[in-house]
């Protein structure tokens, strides 16, 4: 309601022939009553019918009258039966014939159908569930604001007696209107029957009210929580409906495929029509247009349709902001006239400091608030997209699984998806810079004039400079990730080979590749860094280089005089200019980057999916399969098959290596592209890859594999794999996390768990990949005869087994003979013997048909028995692979154990090995060893300089404002051309600084990354063999990798800005303290409350830092951990449920993302509004000081107070940053303590010839044990080795640091060799003319483990070595090649010392000497023939393997 006033007469406000300052007419009293009565209807007319809509189509079900919904009621039937009463006397007056003003009938009548209009809208707000509305608190603020301020003026010109009754009525108003705007500020209750239930740890948001929500003090209790004790998972919200990864998933999928097949249908018809007109023609473009339609139109498309309002509504709020943005120059314009003129009344500089404070508070408001909003847009695409990837991963034909490898899909979620989401950030940035350009050319103009125009050709000049910076940084920068790339793949080679680099020796030929690559990373790291801060003082002194060309211009050329208003308005003006040419390019190219991830992205979603009609599966009549005339798209891997298997029925299926046995069970799967052919599976089916495929959870969950638990099937299944003595001696039993990539288990137990998984199933049909060659004779036999034989668990169902070992085919129904990708020959066993063909050829080849399963011998079995004791078993280098005593755990626990759910997020959320969570702040000690690494002085020399360019900078920003008071002589300044020649000169020292100051601490920076690699990469490479095997590679990765990115880039960059941000604040502290000392009253509190809120933020934003960081990396392990595992899913039918997982930890990430994401708001919002707060301080100080202040002091201050907004939080968020980024220097020295292994080479031996002269070796009462607390697994052994003895045993794991050459059994293999570097055609050589079988299987499509093993002996050959060790070298290959490979080693090596293991005991029957170890003795030593003479356990592992 308007204040009481007579009627606007006289010269006013819009009178534009007077010359009034601009700062009296617009704050003139008839302006100021007018405003207050029109804009608050106005407000509210306009958005209240678009606010309806809105909350009508977005109910939350409807509130109860509660006693705030009472009292809003209350309040506005008042305030319209005041309006109303206002009305009426106006209409009495009228009707009496007393002359009224229009004014005085139309001003009540806007006002009470805009107050009934309100009432409305408060009982619609709770039919719909709105607890706080934003559009009336707004409606209420501007009620009060505009006519209060004309009252207040009314008020102080003592015009009550006049009219005393319009005067009560409109100060009782505005009492009731401020009643209404503190109840608007409150919430009401929650929905009664809200539409979407409520949810444990629901987000405060929805119930928050509107000044929470606008200034995120929601999040505060949760900040406060983290101040007071670390946080947990637990203590998070949960995650609304609208931000679940099944929701955002599912509908960018259907708008995907909904605009693909729109752009497909589109395609087909422009094909048609070109066809039409040119038959010629349509051969070259059908495939363009093909491939054309499938490109990133139709996904760029579907992100629009999804998430466009929330984009639309966050632009919104950014534009709005940009208003205010622009509104504080033009006040400051006005403050600083209303400072230069005497004559104003005080109140109007009040009331345009207020209008200063508020401007930047509604600015900082929207500004936040559209950070916000796309801040969610981010989390959400970020969810949809990885959903659609890992879908993506679930479908990859086999073709398309080998063009991307499990990095690049990790790289695509983590990093890609990380590009585009952030891309959301700049979109804007691609106009709203070039407004802010013109805005700010148009503001200059008024204040410059022509002298404006210079703006323009500094700007352009500055260009040429950065764009050449700019190329020539990113150059640099990609010869810094060339060189990064390289350091990560030959570290992760090191890494994931560390045992067999050990056992070579060679980690100092290592060490020397990886520094010297490290150095050449450094390097060009240290020329990027420095450009990059060429760049970074171009930008910050480009402001001070504009400000002097045009003050030049405008006082010298122009000869005009300087003042106040043109030098700091135009300095604030110059800011935002500035901000928007650097904004402008950075915007660009962080969408080239986004671009370049999105095709990358699209590429990927648009690969060769599995055919899901390759097989049958819905076939009638009999159960059985049939296979007709099957290829692949890759030549020669399976071709003319024509097979029916019955129900039932054991097919065996052997061949040579590479003849195309794994690719027939692809085939069968559908993961092979079908050329021609008919394929029918019925029933169920489940595989068991020959490369054993295990999850990260525990033991029981790998079994049952997302089907329910049945606690006596799966005793049963574990008894008959041969698992039970296993599980018996983990630590947790069937509980037990397994770890990453089944990092406790041995090869051989992860097979049985592979194995157990499929028979759990109860499937119909099983295709089983050789899951006997990872296990030694016993428990091959055990299993074979307890699940796959005619009398295991899974007789009666179709089994289509892989094998090398021959001896059990007389047991199989059916057997298949394999020949390069071809059925050579097929028939039971007895028909193929008296073939004499293909089949007979594998035994002759074999020597012996009975030979057994081949592989690592499994802890936890017997010969007698595979329950009992562990006889026969060879001590493995794992933790978990030798039976240790357990110590008996009461019988509470042990149930408790049992009944403890799969789905137990205490249990089974954080994997085995994960990364140690730190919690609370990062300590000072941690701090000072990265200042120690950088060096003391440096950082002393980087402090000064700073210091010193802060100081030019005080010094620069003093003498501007000297310069605009300097008095005028005929309207111009005599000592313009002195002031504007020191003032250039102090802008150049500062820069001058600057720089200096940024490559100090660049180059500090680079110092300290060089020294802690250094360490790192020494600790770990010290560190003995078990160490490599407790610690996931994962973890270890992520050191050389994340890690040291972060201490490379990161923390240089955090401290640079923390270093800037800090002395700039102190900068502007002191300049206000200095021009206005009453400030310093104001600014105390201010601090005070900016140290409190800088606390909450730290350690909580840390915590929850920490904590994303853990859940993020989760989801990358279970996306790679399905890529690997893909075939197992599909073939397992189990796509749903892994989805369903990954939506699960997708939406835990998200869940920890969220309350970071509020986090930064709510510090941006408070610090941004404490920094505003200190511009009111200044400017309201100076208004009480007006008579002892000049205009350029004020300018000066004011100007410098404007600036600090966003220098608070950013000084707040730079030193989060900073402590975040530290912890990755707390990593990189987390192995500093670990045990490191004796020296690799001793002084007194430097002298002596190389060693070893003869090969012999002899141990003396050796003993061993893997871990300080576990037994003795060797001890008491003493034997000898003659130098050229061929020995046999189980001990070559202990003769370690030898300069012998190491055969692994798990064929590691590494793209280049220490010591056989320049041999590639001495190795193809002797491939060739050794290894003919490999050669000719190299062309084959299914890469095996056998190929690995013979490339890893023709490393073997190459080396003039006096002692050869072979760890099972020919487990995985068929007896033929076995043969092949032992003639090999007896002519290469005969002069050699071989120690060899092998579980097949045909193997070792030319061996000189066998040792049979049990219990970690030496139970028999001899030849073979005497062993088997004394008929003991070498004689019983003999019988059972069939060789007597």
């Amino acid at each position: 309601m308007a204040a009481p006033a007579e009627p606007c007469a006289g010269q006013g406000v819009w009178n534009q022939t007077e010359s009034e300052p601009a700062a009296t007419s617009l704050l003139s009293l008839c302006f100021l009553r007018t405003a207050g009565v029109w804009v608050p209807p106005m407000y509210l007319w306009v958005l209240g019918p678009i606010y309806l809509l809105f909350i009508h189509h977005h109910g939350r079900g409807y509130l109860r009258m509660s006693p705030l919904f009472k009292a809003k009621m209350v309040l506005g039937f008042a305030l319209i039966v005041l309006c109303t009463s206002s009305v009426a006397v106006a209409l009495w007056k009228i009707q009496q014939g007393t002359s009224e003003a229009p004014e005085f009938l139309i001003h009540p009548t806007v006002w009470l159908t805009t107050m009934s209009f309100a009432v409305f809208l408060i009982h619609t707000e709770r039919k719909k569930g709105v607890q706080s509305s934003g559009v009336l608190f707004g409606y209420w603020l501007l009620c009060f604001v505009f006519p209060a301020t004309s009252a207040a003026q009314q008020a102080s010109g003592a015009g009550f007696q006049s009219d005393p009754v319009r005067h009560l009525s409109t100060y009782l108003c505005l009492s009731l209107v401020v009643a209404q705007f503190v109840l608007s500020c409150l919430a009401d209750q929650p929905p009664f029957f809200p539409e979407d239930p409520q949810q444990h740890l629901s987000c405060p948001e929805a119930g928050a009210s509107f000044p929470s929500k606008a200034m995120f003090w929601w999040v505060s209790g949760l900040v406060w929580r983290g101040y007071r004790r670390p946080l947990r998972p637990k203590d998070l919200w949960s995650l609304g409906k609208e931000n679940s990864s099944e929701e955002l998933v599912s509908r960018l999928e259907k708008a995907w495929m909904r605009n693909r097949s729109a752009a497909g249908r589109h395609t087909k018809a422009t094909t048609f029509k070109r066809k039409g007109s040119s038959d010629m023609e349509a051969p070259d473009t059908e495939p363009f247009l093909r491939q054309e339609g499938s490109q990133w139109g139709p996904l760029l498309k579907a992100i629009w349709q999804v998430f466009h309002s929330t984009f639309l509504l966050g632009t919104l709020s950014l534009v709005i902001s940009d208003v205010f943005r622009f509104t504080v120059p033009k006040l400051l314009s006005l403050f600083l006239e209303f400072i230069g003129d005497p004559k104003p009344p005080a109140w109007k500089g009040y009331l345009l400091a207020v209008l200063m404070f508020l401007s930047a508070c509604l600015q900082t408001l929207f500004e936040q608030q559209n950070m916000y909003r796309l801040k969610v847009l981010q989390m959400r695409l970020r969810s949809a997209i990885t959903g659609l990837v890992y879908r993506k991963v679930l479908a990859l034909s086999s073709g398309s699984r080998k063009a991307s490898a499990v990095g690049d899909v990790v790289n695509l979620v983590s990093v890609d998806v990380q590009r585009l989401t952030e891309s959301i950030l700049y979109l804007n940035g691609l106009w709203l810079p070039l407004v802010w350009i013109v805005v700010c050319f148009v503001y200059l103009w008024q204040l410059l004039g022509p002298s404006a125009l210079t703006a323009i050709a500094v700007f352009l000049s500055l260009l040429p400079l950065n764009f050449f910076i700019t190329k020539k940084r990113n150059h640099h920068q990609e010869e810094q990730m060339r060189q990064k790339d390289l350091r990560a793949r030959l570290t992760s080679s090191i890494l994931r080979n560390s045992k067999t680099i050990k056992f070579h020796g060679w980690e100092g030929a290592f060490l020397d590749r990886v520094l010297g690559i490290r150095g050449q990373e450094l390097g060009a790291l240290r020329t990027s860094g420095l450009l990059f801060s060429v760049s970074l003082v171009s930008f910050q002194v480009s402001t001070f280089l504009v400000a002097l060309v045009v003050f030049a211009v405008h006082t010298l050329v122009a000869e005009n005089a300087m003042d106040a208003e043109k030098a700091f308005v135009t300095l604030t003006v110059l800011n935002i200019l500035n901000k928007a040419q650097a904004f402008l390019p950075f915007s660009i190219h962080s969408l080239v980057q986004a671009r370049v991830s999105f095709d990358r992205l699209v590429t990927f979603l648009c690969l060769e999916e599995v055919d899901p009609g390759a097989v049958d599966s819905s076939s009638s009549g009999k159960a059985g399969r049939t296979l007709t005339k099957v290829m692949s798209c890759l030549p020669s891997c399976v071709a003319r098959i024509n097979l029916t298997v019955p129900q039932g029925c054991l097919l065996a299926i052997v061949g040579p290596v590479g003849a195309g046995k794994s690719s027939l069970l692809s085939a069968l799967l559908g993961e092979l592209s079908k050329v021609d052919g008919f394929m029918s599976i019925k029933g169920a089916v489940a595989y068991v890859p020959q490369e054993a495929w295990v999850q990260n959870t525990s033991v029981v969950e790998n079994v049952c594999f997302g089907q329910e638990l049945e606690p006596a099937w799966l005793e049963r299944v574990l008894e008959a794999c041969a698992l039970r003595p296993d599980v018996d001696s983990f630590p947790e039993g069937v509980h037990t996390s397994i770890g990453e990539q089944g990092m406790n288990l041995s090869g051989g137990q992860k097979q049985r768990l592979s194995l157990a998984r499929a028979v759990y199933r109860k499937a119909a049909v099983y295709l089983l990949d050789d899951p006997l060659a990872a296990l030694d004779a016993h428990v091959g036999q055990h299993v074979f005869n307890q699940v796959i034989g005619p009398g295991g668990l899974l007789q009666g169902t179709t089994r289509i087994l892989v094998t090398h070992a021959l001896h059990i085919l007389p047991q199989a129904d059916w057997i298949v003979v394999l020949a390069d990708g071809a059925i050579a020959e097929m028939g039971s066993y007895q028909e193929l013997l008296q073939r004499k063909g293909a089949l007979m050829g594998l035994l002759d080849q074999a020597r012996q048909p009975g030979d057994t399963g081949e592989g690592e011998t499994e802890p936890g079995t017997s010969t007698k028995d595979p329950r009992g004791s562990s006889a026969g078993r060879r001590p493995e280098l794992r933790p978990e692979r030798s039976i240790k005593s357990v110590p008996e755990k009461d019988q509470t626990t042990s149930e408790a154990q049992m009944e403890v759910p799969l789905d137990d997020p205490d249990r089974a959320g954080w994997p085995t090995g994960k990364n140690s969570m730190q919690y609370g702040r990062v300590k000072a000690t941690v701090h000072l060893a990265y200042l120690r690494a950088v060096g003391t002085p440096l950082c002393l020399y980087a402090l000064f300089l700073f210091l010193c360019q802060q100081v030019a900078s005080f010094c620069r920003g003093y003498w501007l404002s000297l310069w605009a008071d300097d008095p005028k002589v005929g309207g111009q300044q005599t000592q313009a051309a002195l002031r504007g020649g020191i003032f250039g000169l102090l802008g150049c020292l500062q820069a001058i600084g600057l720089f200096a100051s940024m490559a100090a601490v660049l180059l500090g920076g680079v110092r300290a990354s060089r020294l802690l690699f250094q360490r790192l990469l020494w600790d770990v490479v010290r560190s003995p063999i078990s160490f490599f095997e407790r610690t996931p590679i994962g973890n270890l990765l992520n050191r050389f990798s994340k890690e040291t990115d972060t201490v490379d880039v990161d923390i240089p960059d955090k401290l640079r800005s923390l270093l800037m941000y800090a002395f700039g604040l102190l900068e502007v502290s002191l300049v206000v303290a200095v021009t206005t000392p009453l400030a310093i009253v104001a600014i105390l509190p201010l601090f005070l409350l900016y140290a409190g809120f800088q606390s909450l933020y730290v350690v909580s934003s840390c915590q929850l830092r920490r904590l994303e960081s853990a859940s993020y990396s989760s989801v990358c392990s279970h996306m790679a951990e399905t890529f690997q595992g893909s075939t197992v899913v599909r073939a397992f039918r189990t796509q749903a449920p892994f989805v369903a997982q990954n939506n699960a930890r997708v939406d835990e990430s998200q869940r920890i993302s969220f309350p970071r994401l509020v986090a930064d708001r709510w510090l941006a919002a408070n610090v941004e509004l404490l920094g505003n707060g200190l511009v009111f301080a200044a400017a309201t100080c100076a208004v009480l000081s007006k008579a002892h202040l000049s205009a350029g002091l004020v300018g000066f201050s004011v100007s410098a107070a404007l600036q600090v907004t966003q220098t608070l939080q950013w000084v707040v968020r730079n030193w989060t940053d900073l402590e975040n980024s530290i912890v990755s220097v707390e990593r990189m020295q987390d192995y500093a303590w670990t045990p490191k292994e004796a020296p690799w080479r001793l002084p007194t031996c430097a002298a002596q010839p190389p060693w070893p002269h003869g090969g012999q070796i002899e141990f003396r009462d050796f003993g061993l044990r893997y871990r300080p607390e576990l037994p003795l697994a060797v001890q008491g052994v003493s034997f000898k080795i003659h130098a050229g003895e061929k020995v046999s045993g189980s001990l070559t794991m202990s003769s370690s640091r030898t300069s012998g050459q190491r055969t692994p059994g798990d064929g590691s293999i590494r793209s280049a060799d220490s010591g056989v570097r320049g041999l590639g055609f001495k190795l193809w050589t002797h491939l060739e003319t050794r290894l003919e079988t490999l050669v000719k299987s190299l062309s084959f499509c299914v890469s095996v483990v056998g190929q690995k093993q013979l490339l890893c002996l023709a490393r073997a050959l190459l080396r003039k070595t006096q002692i050869l060790i072979l760890d099972e070298a020919t487990a995985a290959v068929d007896p033929g090649t076995e043969l092949q490979m032992q003639a090999t080693l007896g002519s290469w090596f005969a002069q050699c010392t071989v120690l060899l293991i092998a579980h097949r005991l045909r193997s070792v029957m030319d061996c000189a000497r066998v040792l049979v170890m049990d219990k970690g003795q030496v139970a028999e030593s001899g030849s073979p023939a005497q062993l088997l003479a004394q008929k003991g356990l070498f004689y019983r592992l003999a019988q059972e393997s069939g060789l007597v």
